[in-house]
């Protein structure tokens, strides 16, 4: 973080410097990059003039603002640039976001969320009794067995329940 400060026409206290090294460093902390702020205050009559230009590689933001008051101009000044800083990341999020989806790309959160297919099985297309699906289901190591029913030609399910028989489902 670097700071410039310049006094046009008044003098900057302590108490001054103090508060905008914490504003700016807020600032920075918004954007995520370090930043080079220029601060130019100065005393026109009744008027205190506060210009605060920050640059960094995520945006250049400038705000001014005048008041009867330096602290105040300065507030004023530094709540400016944190709508500024709050817009510009919005912006950044956005274009992240349609970057994202126009190069089809998901983000790693999503990729984790999606069900995969682990296994498939091949079921027999030829219509058969309920008998002969559970002479088939027993026959082999696996837990459901699909087919078509003779009667209906519809598709119908036997399947191994826990407590050691047999289930069939049918579609109305």
């Amino acid at each position: 973080m670097n700071i410039n400060f310049t006094a046009r026409q008044t003098h900057i206290t302590p108490e001054i410097k103090k508060y905008c090294e914490r504003r700016i460093k807020s600032i920075e902390i918004k954007l995520g990059t370090e930043v080079e702020a220029d601060i130019i205050l100065s005393t026109e009559k009744y008027r205190n003039i506060a210009e605060v230009n920050i640059k960094s590689r995520v945006a250049q933001l400038n705000a001014e603002e005048e008041t009867s008051d330096m602290m105040s101009s300065l507030d004023a000044a530094f709540d400016q640039l944190d709508r500024r800083t709050r817009k510009e990341k919005e912006k950044l999020r956005k274009r992240k976001r349609r970057k994202q989806k126009e190069s089809g790309l998901v983000p790693p959160a999503e990729e984790e969320t999606r069900k995969k297919v682990i296994r498939s099985q091949d079921y027999s297309l030829k219509p058969m009794s309920v008998e002969e699906a559970l002479i088939q289901l027993d026959s082999g190591k696996k837990e459901v067995f699909v087919f078509r029913h003779i009667g209906s030609e519809k598709w119908a399910v036997v399947y191994k329940r826990r407590d050691g028989h047999f289930g069939f489902i049918e579609p109305e």
